[in-house]
């Protein structure tokens, strides 16, 4: 179906955010959902002019004064949403009320955010009580859209920090909600320096200096998904707290993390800064893919990197620098 969202869309304002995500409902269920201004028409005649134009089937507004009165008599079937300063404020201008009870009586239904809103509404319209339906309004954090991919180490030349730089920002510039933050403690200054020079020639990543343990895993926590760029690894203790965390990790393929982690499996290995970012898309794609890297990472840590393991087995070897005739295994 083709829709007309009508609303006042001043910028930062809450029917403007009102009306977006509606849009986004609406054009996820298949239809085609157009929004326009209510400020941007002088009369209902020009909005009945663009209907036509347009072809419109049906109509959605965003206040019952501002959007509905250009919506009366525009020859289409349309529902209204309360923005809130109707109800609350404009209800008490006697002009304004008689219109939008004419708006009220015109629509097929109307939406309310809460039942005191439905209350003050059915006290001054009762014959149109049954068409009132209350429909809190839902919340996206705008943090859900960004892509932020954290890269934790000490900033020294064998971590290589600046190997995804060139192709993270590169990202960016085509996809602004991409981000990548690098975080860690001064290691070697001079090559600090470096990287934070490097960083400020570019857009998209971003260097925040060391940061106290909870509030780093924090962080990752809601991160899209850790990456680790290292030249050479033991074992890095931030990708396992990653995996327990059930945050994805992107790790170049090094002996040191291909030991832990199974491309495809629990998490992705690359071999080249363009790999890494073509895989990081593919999380953003699969959903399926990353619930199950998410998975399985959780349950391998949970099996193979035992932190109550860890303290048997050097307790045991410990001892075993005492009794070495007592230890076994």
């Amino acid at each position: 179906m083709r829709l007309l969202l009508l609303a006042c869309l001043r910028a930062r304002t809450g029917n403007s955010s009102t009306a977006s995500r509606i849009q986004d409902h609406l054009e996820a269920a298949g239809h085609i959902c157009v929004l326009k201004d209510a400020a941007g028409f002088g009369s209902s005649s020009e909005v009945a002019n663009l209907v036509a134009e347009e072809d419109f089937e049906a109509a959605l507004l965003i206040h019952l004064y501002k959007a509905g009165r250009l919506l009366l008599g525009c020859g289409i079937p349309f529902g209204a949403v309360f923005g809130g300063t109707d109800i609350n404020e404009d209800i008490k201008n006697e002009e304004k009320s008689l219109v939008m009870g004419a708006v009220l009586e015109e629509a097929r239904f109307a939406v309310a955010f809460t039942g005191q809103m439905k209350e003050a509404a059915e006290l001054r319209w009762p014959h149109c009580r049954n068409k009132i339906y209350v429909q809190p309004q839902g919340i996206q954090q705008e943090l859900n859209k960004v892509k932020l991919f954290v890269l934790v180490c000490g900033l020294r030349r064998v971590k290589d920090p600046l190997y995804l730089v060139d192709a993270f920002s590169e990202w960016h510039r085509k996809e602004p909600n991409v981000y990548m933050l690098i975080i860690g403690p001064t290691i070697n200054p001079v090559f600090t320096s470096e990287v934070e020079a490097q960083l400020s020639r570019v857009a998209g990543v971003q260097l925040a200096r060391e940061m106290p343990q909870e509030e780093l895993q924090a962080l990752v926590k809601h991160c899209f998904a850790l990456v680790n760029s290292s030249m050479s690894e033991g074992m890095s203790a931030s990708i396992l707290e990653a995996m327990d965390l059930e945050v994805p990790v992107l790790a170049r393929n090094i002996p040191g993390n291909s030991a832990v982690i199974t491309h495809e499996d629990t998490g992705l290995l690359f071999s080249d800064p363009q790999e890494c970012v073509q895989l990081a898309q593919r999380l953003i794609r699969e959903p399926a893919l990353r619930s199950q890297i998410v998975s399985n990472a959780k349950e391998r840590v949970k099996k193979h990197h035992s932190w109550e393991l860890e303290r048997q087995v050097y307790q045991r070897l410990i001892a075993r620098t005492q009794c070495p005739a007592d230890f076994e295994g």
